[in-house]
């Protein structure tokens, strides 16, 4: 509500405080009642949203005074320090920073810093604190039709601007290390000077610094790709998978204090200890600060001998999460995570009962494929919203890797421990070395058997929420054996189908579209399930945001097509000059013209000859004379879409 709704903080208080007292008064009376009143619930429900608001509120950097969204930044050197290294992209390194100063003006909050890749640079370090000329610039909006929102991915992390800057435009100030933050990515790259003695190739080394260390910038696309493919992406994700692996290994390990006084309590406090120091080295990512908050409750619970429900402690450790970063909600990975948590926890003792292998290893692989398919069907609608895909054969990636996952932590945890030390023997880092080039190869094999992967799937939200609607009615019927239940089911899968009808009407539409592409011309003409692509590309598949076009708009036929000088959609005429500049058609009155290839045209002329609608310019043109096409349109008052700034233009 309060991300999406603007609610004053002043107010947010006020309401806070009147639901507190009124939920402290329906206690005090019902404290003695063993049945709770429906106003004792209703307040308890309206004081927990309203503490999430104002929380939300109190937590959104841009409301403050020195955000620097409220100072002027013209013509004023701009202060920052280096927070986190991010995944750099095809021309820059990119970096989460946080703004100190604005000229001689204290500031704060977060931007996103671009260094371009043309200088020969080392990567900057965590909490180094520059200095740079540059200029704050917005964080570009999807260009086209269903592109995935990388500016409202940015807002959720509190970053809304940019830097566009090269290394010699930057001025450093101060090496020293002033956070956590800085302390880690230090350690992180101690061990990665001592790793790189001991001659582990790139991709060896990149899946040692995601499984061990957290960090996934290094890891090469087809290494990525071939993981997700496989359905196994989440083992390069250091998560409550790994984390519940380094406990049960610590516990083992420190058993032997138990027989001291109070070992288990001394034993419990170093595993809670040693957890959070790895959760700061692998970079508190959302993922390994969620694993690591509930399993520090677990290690508490179950060094001080009291019995834990892990339905509480995933609630507390959720609680506890969103209090200090509200917006974490917002996370793919946190959603995924604690989906499959509850999955594993509520639907994996109901699978594994189906069957009682009487021998060791049999009885281990079950228990490994009934937990990867209680995960599966705890994450299945909300991986289908975001990756539109189902990888067939992720049972046998799991069923191959995770049984051998906690030694390949362990002996990674020894191999990082003794190669800091110098204390690496050369057999020991070949092996390991061996066994991480192995486990990509079989990714890899598995990745290729295309046909076991199910890709383009359109799901949209309601069948997100439809489809979780059936599995918490199946796992309950399944449990209670209870008629209503099972009425509920049948309830809930009227329920989906009725959205997937409504979704299917729904992309039964047709448009016009002129696409943004940088250097080249993209129309598209929609009508229902078929595509119709006119462009100037050698091939049709480096226009990248088409797959994700296809999938939402259950796109089921794709034919190309040349661009045409002229269009006519629904009684209305589109003319599209290129770089020739030609456009006899005195007959016609167009009510769009669509400019591409920079032609060279008097625009005065041709409004005064057409008097357009709209005049289009998409990305194949010169900025320079997009420019002056512009101010043409502004002067005669007609008006101008250029794709750079407003993206694709879509006729209905």
């Amino acid at each position: 509500m309060a991300f999406y709704f603007f609610i004053p903080t002043a107010i947010s208080l006020y309401v806070a405080i009147c639901f507190f007292v009124l939920f402290c008064v329906s206690y005090l009376i019902n404290q003695k009642k063993l049945k709770k009143t429906v106003v004792f619930g209703i307040l308890l429900c309206l004081t927990t949203i309203s503490f999430g608001v104002l929380f939300t509120n109190m937590h959104n950097e841009k409301r403050q005074a020195t955000h620097y969204l409220q100072l002027s930044t013209e013509n004023s050197p701009i202060t920052f320090r280096i927070k986190s290294v991010l995944k750099p992209s095809l021309y820059s390194e990119k970096y989460s920073v946080v703004v100190l100063k604005i000229g001689d003006q204290l500031a704060y909050g977060k931007a996103l810093l671009n260094v371009s890749k043309n200088d020969s640079i080392s990567r900057l370090d965590v909490d180094n604190i520059y200095t740079t000329k540059a200029v704050f610039t917005p964080v570009q909006k999807p260009l086209n039709p269903n592109q995935f929102d990388y500016r409202s991915y940015l807002e959720k992390q509190y970053i809304y601007k940019q830097l566009y800057t090269t290394a010699s435009e930057l001025f450093l100030v101060t090496t020293k290390k002033h956070t956590v933050y800085g302390y880690a990515d230090a350690i992180r790259k101690h061990i990665n000077s001592a790793l790189n003695n001991y001659h582990f190739s790139e991709d060896e080394l990149s899946i040692i610094n995601a499984l061990i260390l957290g960090q996934r910038q290094d890891l090469s696309k087809d290494i990525t790709t071939d993981y997700i493919n496989a359905g196994a992406i989440h083992i390069l994700a250091v998560s409550g998978l790994h984390v519940g692996l380094i406990l049960l290994i610590l516990t083992y390990i420190l058993k032997p204090l138990h027989r001291f006084k109070r070992g288990k309590l001394i034993s419990g406090l170093f595993i809670i200890i040693f957890l959070w120091c790895f959760a700061i080295i692998a970079g508190l990512s959302s993922s390994v600060t969620r694993a690591v908050t509930m399993f520090s409750i677990v290690a508490f619970a179950m060094h001080i001998k009291r019995p834990t429900n892990i339905y509480n402690t995933l609630a507390f450790s959720i609680l506890v999460l969103v209090l200090f970063k509200p917006l974490i909600i917002f996370d793919v990975g946190f959603q995924l995570s604690y989906l499959a948590v509850i999955a594993i926890v509520s639907i994996q003792p109901m699978l594994v009962n189906l069957w009682e292998p009487k021998y060791y290893i049999p009885k281990k692989l079950w228990d490994v494929f009934t937990v990867t398919l209680a995960a599966q069907f705890g994450v299945l609608p909300i991986s289908l919203f975001y990756f539109h895909q189902i990888p067939g054969l992720f049972f046998i990636a799991n069923l191959v890797i995770i049984p051998f996952l906690g030694l390949i932590l362990g002996l990674g945890i020894l191999v990082i421990t003794l190669a800091s030390l110098e204390l690496l023997p050369q057999f020991i880092a070949d092996f390991y070395g061996g066994v991480i080039h192995l486990m990509n190869v079989l990714m890899a094999w598995i990745s290729e058997q295309e046909t076991f992967l199910i890709k383009g799937i359109s799901f949209g939200i309601l069948q997100v929420f439809s489809g979780y609607l059936i599995i918490v009615f199946l796992v309950a019927y399944f449990k209670n054996n209870k008629y209503q239940w099972l009425r509920l089911i049948l309830f809930s899968v009227i329920l989906f189908q009725c959205v997937l009808i409504y979704s299917e009407f729904e992309s039964s539409n047709s448009n016009f579209t002129i696409f943004h592409k940088s250097r080249h011309t993209i129309i598209g003409i929609k009508e229902n399930k078929t595509l119709v692509l006119a462009s100037n590309l050698d091939s049709i598949h480096h226009f990248r945001s088409l797959e994700s076009y296809v999938t939402e708009q259950r796109i089921t036929i794709i034919k190309d097509d040349s661009l045409q000088p002229l269009y006519r959609y629904k009684n209305r005429y589109i003319l599209v000059i290129d770089s020739l500049g030609i456009y006899e058609i005195s007959k016609l009155k167009p009510e769009y013209i669509v400019l591409t290839n920079s032609p060279k045209i008097n625009l005065d002329r041709l409004l005064e000859t057409f008097q357009p609608k709209i005049i289009i310019a998409d990305g194949s043109n010169y900025k320079s004379y997009v420019k002056r096409w512009k101010a043409t349109c502004l002067k005669a008052q007609i008006s101008f879409h250029s794709t750079y700034e407003k993206g694709a233009y879509i006729i209905e």
